[in-house]
């Protein structure tokens, strides 16, 4: 489906799933109406939440339907309608619309699938009240794993200047030793390298990869994750060809002069790397999903239920997610 801008070329189409209707989500979405973008969007939300945060923010909004009218409008919001079980209020959350976050991810995956869309962008869910209402949910990352039947994905976020990936995500700090194992180590950095080439459009990856333990264990007095686990899969894939640096003291692996060398680093868990990426680009971050068969990017920050419908909640994070995005599904010709 090829969908052309005022210019002329021809831009992505990008299904964005606003997240948690009670959070902020609603409002960053609509905080993009107007904007000169890299792609055209296709919201997936209930029309009622939408016009009901617009009036709150005083936006004037117009809603095209796409479902029914299949063209993409220029001055309204085109919208794939996915219906709330009950209003949802800003601030508020209720677990009665908990599957409703689910069925607009369904919804987006869907479109992506078909082919309508080139890449789907989400907003900010809230775990606790999707489980709290009896469905087991992880994360966006680890459900779209689950429904593309996806073996293994990999989690990373990219600011300006650094791309921090995850060996592994949302686990327990007690856990993660055990979780560091070769398969799954190996996977990791397998999917890591092709993405970087095939989104990022990097014809020889540089991955600068982190030890687990305080000076990658200090030659195993410290630990011997990295000499049993971490150095053998590093060298059986330099041997394919994979450009590897490590395993490095993650103390020492974010220093400037060291990241200028290195397309992407990859931290053993999550807040071994992404504290410093949070650090350097909070609200211009987007968090990545590497290894699907379709684009996904992500904001990198909450539900901020106390700015909802406020009018103060910053769209930053959604813009750089919907520029990676479209960037990721332009051909390798438009790459850098």
């Amino acid at each position: 489906m090829t969908l052309l801008s005022n210019s002329g070329s021809k831009l992505p189409l990008l299904a964005v799933t606003p997240g948690e209707p009670a959070g902020i989500g609603p409002d960053i979405v609509l905080a993009c109406l107007g904007k000169t973008l890299p792609a055209n969007l296709l919201v997936v939300a209930d029309p009622d939440l939408m016009m009901q945060r617009a009036a709150a923010l005083g936006i004037d909004l117009e809603l095209n339907d796409w479902s029914s009218t299949r063209q993409l409008s220029a001055t309204a919001l085109n919208l794939v309608p996915v219906r709330l079980s009950t209003p949802a209020t800003a601030g508020r959350m209720t677990i009665a619309n908990a599957q409703y976050v689910l069925d607009t991810l369904e919804t987006a995956v869907a479109l992506c699938e078909r082919g309508v869309c080139q890449g789907m962008v989400t907003g900010p869910v809230n775990k606790a009240i999707i489980n709290d209402a009896g469905i087991a949910f992880t994360g966006h990352t680890e459900w779209l794993a689950a429904r593309l039947s996806v073996p293994k994905v990999v989690m990373m976020l990219a600011t300006t200047g650094l791309r921090v990936a995850l060996a592994t995500t949302h686990l327990p700090l007690r856990a993660v030793a055990d979780a560091i194992n070769k398969p799954d180590l190996t996977a990791v950095i397998t999917i890591l390298d092709a993405e970087l080439r095939r989104r990022f459009h990097l014809p020889a990856p540089k991955i600068l990869v982190c030890g687990l333990n305080p000076h990658a264990g200090e030659g195993g007095h410290l630990g011997t994750e990295e000499i049993d686990t971490i150095e053998p899969v590093l060298q059986a894939l330099r041997q394919q060809g994979l450009d590897l640096t490590g395993p490095t003291p993650a103390d020492t692996a974010f220093t400037p002069a060291l990241l200028a060398r290195f397309d992407a680093v990859l931290a053993m868990y999550h807040d071994q790397g992404l504290p410093v990426l949070k650090h350097k680009g909070f609200g211009d971050a987007v968090n990545i999903t590497l290894g699907l068969p379709i684009i996904r990017t992500s904001v990198d920050h909450g539900t901020a239920l106390d700015l909802a419908g406020s009018g103060k909640a910053d769209p930053a994070s959604l813009l750089t997610a919907i520029c990676y995005a479209a960037e990721m599904a332009q051909p390798a010709s438009h790459g850098h």
